[in-house]
Parts: structure tokens; C-alpha cells; sequence
């Protein structure tokens, strides 16, 4: 099944390609891959929410943004690569959390941005993952998703 019919049979529907916010591309293909530079859980050009999880912003909500973000990377990826038809799975997932000092739940935060992955391409998505802890991320967002996607 094409990414595109996954993706229609899930409901989901793929954002604009979120404009950077500094001086950098949005994703960039190399050999087999797709690198997306870290995505931030823009929707409709605004931040949803601002602020540390565990303080400000709740875990539920924040697994919530890292579903965004992996969108974001995958309209992204399909942009640069000429077509969702071109993404054949996924590599590796970096997720960035702006914590709360006492926050330690940074893996089950970026477990919003896998399992949609995981949804979307099947066993083509079971990828290498980072989860890291952050004092503050860019525009103060509480979640960046980067991915490395394959070349279909």
C-alpha cells in the first residue's frame, strides 16, 4: 500500500511544509535518505503551545506535539524527495523535549512521534530513536521532532 492510501486510510492529512524559522532547509536529500532538520509542532504557521513539560504543559498533550512534529518531518521529506511515493520508511527518529527539571518521561513524550510512524509505514517504520531532555527549545516549544527518512 502507497504512503499516500496509508495515510488517507488513517485520516490523517499531511500539513503545509512548515517554513523555517533561521537559516536552514526544511529537509535535505542525500544518497538514500531524507534528513529533515528538526520540526517544531507547528499547525495553520502557530505553536499550539508553549512551555516545559511537567510544568507547563501536560505529557498527554506534548505526545500530542510530537505526533505533529513527525507530520511536519514526513510533509517535509515527501517535499524534498518529490513525492510521499519516494518515502519508503524511516531510519532513525531524534526527539527533544524542553523539560521541567524534576521531568524524566522524555521517551514516552517522543513515543507520539513513533507510533505514528509505526502507523503509517508498518514495519518500514521500526527506526533508531534518541530522547533527550532539553532546558529550552526554539520559539520556547515544548517538543522538535528531526527524521531520517529511506528512499523508497
Amino acid at each position: 500500500m502507497s504512503v499516500a492510501a496509508r495515510l488517507a486510510e488513517l485520516g490523517i492529512e499531511l500539513p503545509e511544509v512548515a517554513a523555517p524559522v533561521a537559516a536552514y532547509v526544511p529537509a535535505a536529500v542525500h544518497g538514500g535518505l531524507v534528513y529533515t532538520s528538526g520540526q517544531l509542532p507547528f499547525t495553520a504557521g502557530t505553536l499550539p503551545a508553549t512551555g516545559k513539560v511537567g510544568a507547563e504543559v501536560s505529557v498527554e498533550d506534548a505526545q500530542g506535539y510530537a505526533r505533529t512534529c513527525a507530520l511536519n518531518a514526513l510533509a517535509a521529506a515527501a517535499f524534498a524527495a518529490g513525492g510521499l511515493d519516494r518515502i519508503g520508511g524511516v531510519l532513525r527518529v531524534g526527539g527533544f523535549v524542553a523539560s521541567d527539571p524534576s521531568f524524566s518521561g522524555q521517551p514516552g513524550v517522543i513515543n507520539g512521534a513513533s507510533e505514528v510512524l509505526g502507523e503509517i509505514f508498518g514495519d518500514a517504520g521500526r527506526h533508531a530513536r534518541a530522547a533527550v531532555g532539553v532546558a529550552v527549545l526554539p520559539l520556547d516549544s515544548p517538543v522538535e521532532v528531526e527524521v531520517t527518512f529511506i528512499l523508497a
